[in-house]
């Protein structure tokens, strides 16, 4: 749809860009008069009673491991997984809900959850959507500041949390919470804590539920909720706490409407999606991808087998060597992961391949190369993906029809590794909490690479105009601006946050909500839309020129003895420096071609190497076409990942720029000069 919108003089955008299948109306309900997550359940309940719904693995033992280098590491080995069918999820979500009613829980009350990916998060999620309590989710990363903050500004009395976390993350700051109430742990095996603050009561999933249903707790022979508390769909469903990449959390207020409107336009991205399906749950649910994934898969009837990172193939970390990771015993059709985790299978399949004779190794690449061009024609390669590829997808159990991207950008090269080696499309999406996590999603027979895809049948997109960075609708050959989101899916704003709601949503004529997203992004002739920068990303050096950094890390990251990048610039100086997380294995080869020898931390602080790496930076980044003054001059080794719990990254492993920034101070003082 053609066409350009102004708000006010000197600000224009194209308007608007939508699915060729819905121009003239965007779409909001997966069933007609199934307007709320109950109903949503219910549904699903009705047409597949006996089905299964979720899958946990039983833990059959746990021992301590020694490393080489005296660490000791917790491996298990688990056995098949253990189904409930959706019967059965359903009515142990209404005990829970009833349950917690009998507790004090009142509707448009809210209440938080705070636990890992497990079968108890949807079953309490359920619950809570039944009963009309407003879920409160926060990551199970965060700090403990950050937790208190998110549970003080929501005024829970009600927290559902599990033991470990209980024991790690709440415990301390229990005393900063003075309006908790009630803690209500996941596990089985009821637990006494006898050193909680005064006021405070534990109590278990299994007791709880058994609370609710008992007959005077119950509203009927079915525990069902009366009718006046069920939710509408206008209600808050949930408030989701982002970690975001600067500041405290915000929560964003989500509704019933809101959610559905996100899960029908993402399904509608799945061919043949059916009862059929198996989806693997291991990111986590406190992120707007994973939820919005089995919200998706419980609406369709698939069954969820849950999982974890530690655990995720027979590789993985936590795995007994000899014993089968859950990928290879669910053998699931669909999964969503975060470029940083298909980062990680892509360099380790890679460097297996450095590994191979140079007969395997010529053979590899023959087929990879030969594949790609048949793909890139619209053919299929049968042969190759049954002689060549069959292992490497069988990583994934060797049934994966589709993987779902989304939380970050993609690189190219994962990209089209994953859709030759694990022989299925790779649906890369963008869309952010804001609109549900819904916007874009790559067609299934789209095999391109660096782009999102299309708009969803959920959304509409506009592109604004940013002057400073030089980004117009009217750019030739593809217009570019700052995305804009609008449509059902869009959420109802941050919870008690009105600045920062003015600044980022606003109400169209017709009274539809948008949301103003800080991306920069360009439409291609196809309609698909391609990120291409971030506002809060770009940075003028002191001869005027602005640098991207998300650009520099994103062609950056693409060097295989590169693990993770941070780029920085200060506008006082003339050139970007780097804080780079190298790949272990590439840097110790790299060491022992130099004839360099020490630990792992010394290798990272010793100056020949992080000469040798900048130089190898320096040609990656020509390659990848960067401008001279993008180019870092300087770096700096980390020995140590940044992993969510390092406070360094998000959960969806976006960079935390003010903390690594802090973080690497002393540093950045020394790269520039200071020291």
């Amino acid at each position: 749809i053609a066409g350009y919108k102004y708000d006010k003089p000197g600000h224009k955008w194209v308007w608007p860009y939508r699915a060729v299948s819905n121009q003239l109306k965007l779409v909001s309900l997966l069933h007609e008069g199934v307007d709320t997550l109950d109903k949503v359940f219910e549904y699903a309940v009705v047409h597949f009673p006996q089905r299964d719904c979720l899958g946990t693995r039983e833990v059959l033992s746990e021992e301590d491991e020694i490393q080489p280098n005296g660490k000791v590491f917790k491996k298990v080995i688990l056995g098949d997984y253990n189904w409930l069918s959706y019967e059965d999820t359903f009515h142990l979500s209404q005990r829970f809900g009833s349950g917690l009613a009998s507790l004090g829980q009142k509707p448009l009350c809210n209440i938080a959850i705070f636990c890992e990916t497990r079968a108890e998060w949807i079953i309490a999620a359920q619950a809570c959507f039944m009963y009309n309590f407003p879920l409160v989710t926060l990551y199970s990363t965060l700090g403990g500041a950050a937790i208190a903050h998110g549970l003080n500004e929501t005024e829970v009395t009600h927290i559902i949390t599990s033991k470990d976390l209980l024991q790690s993350r709440l415990k301390a700051i229990l005393m900063d919470v003075p309006r908790l109430k009630h803690i209500i742990l996941v596990d089985k095996k009821p637990t006494s804590w006898p050193d909680l603050p005064r006021g405070i009561m534990v109590h278990n999933m299994a007791a709880v539920q058994e609370l609710g249903s008992k007959p005077e707790n119950c509203n009927g022979p079915d525990v069902l909720p009366s009718r006046g508390e069920q939710p509408v769909p206008s209600d808050i469903a949930v408030i989701m706490y982002t970690s975001g990449s600067t500041g405290i959390p915000k929560g964003v207020m989500i509704s019933h409407s809101n959610i559905i409107a996100g899960i029908t336009g993402m399904a509608e991205r799945i061919p043949n999606l059916n009862e059929n399906d198996t989806y693997i749950g291991y990111l986590p649910l406190a992120h707007v991808l994973e939820l919005s994934a089995e919200l998706v898969s419980v609406s369709h009837g698939c069954r969820i087998g849950y999982s974890s990172p530690q655990t995720l193939s027979d590789q993985s970390s936590k795995i007994k060597k000899g014993s089968k990771g859950d990928t290879s015993v669910l053998r699931p059709t669909l999964m969503a992961a975060v470029p940083e985790i298909m980062d990680r299978i892509y360099k380790n399949v890679m460097t297996k391949v450095e590994e191979m004779s140079s007969v395997q190794k010529t053979l590899f690449v023959l087929a990879y190369n030969y594949k790609m061009e048949q793909l890139s024609k619209g053919y299929s390669t049968p042969l190759c993906d049954r002689l060549v590829f069959r292992k490497v997808r069988s990583l994934l159990g060797g049934n994966t029809r589709m993987l779902l991207s989304g939380g970050a950008p993609l690189s190219a090269a994962t990209q089209r590794f994953m859709n030759i080696c694990f022989c299925c499309p790779v649906g890369q999406g963008y869309g952010l909490t804001e609109t549900c996590g819904a916007g874009t999603i790559s067609e299934f027979s789209d095999y391109s690479t660096g782009r999102v895809g299309a708009p969803l049948v959920c959304s509409e997109f506009m592109l604004k105009d940013w002057e400073e960075g030089g980004y117009f609708s009217t750019d030739k050959p593809n217009p570019r601006g700052e995305i804009l989101i609008g449509g059902p899916n869009v959420t109802m704003g941050y919870y008690k946050n009105e600045q920062k709601n003015r600044e980022d949503f606003f109400v169209d004529a017709n009274g539809q909500r948008w949301f103003c997203t800080g991306d920069i992004g360009e439409f291609h002739h196809d309609g698909c839309l391609k990120i291409i920068d971030r506002k809060k990303d770009l940075v003028k050096l002191q001869a005027g020129e602005y640098v991207s950094l998300g650009k520099v890390e994103a062609v950056l990251k693409n060097c295989s003895l590169i693990d993770n990048i941070c780029a920085y610039a200060n506008s006082d100086e003339s050139f970007v420096i780097g804080f780079v997380v190298p790949n272990q294995k590439q840097l110790t080869v790299l060491a022992e071609q130099k004839g360099i020898r020490g630990s792992w931390e010394e290798l990272c602080n010793h100056a020949e190497m992080e000469k040798e790496v900048l130089r190898i930076i320096t040609d990656a980044a020509v390659t990848g076409k960067l401008e001279r003054f993008e180019i870092p001059k300087k770096i700096r080794l980390s020995a140590e990942p940044w992993t969510p719990e390092t406070g360094l990254v998000t959960d969806a492993f976006k960079l935390k720029r003010k903390e690594l920034k802090t973080h690497y101070q002393d540093d950045i003082e020394r790269m520039y000069g200071g020291k």
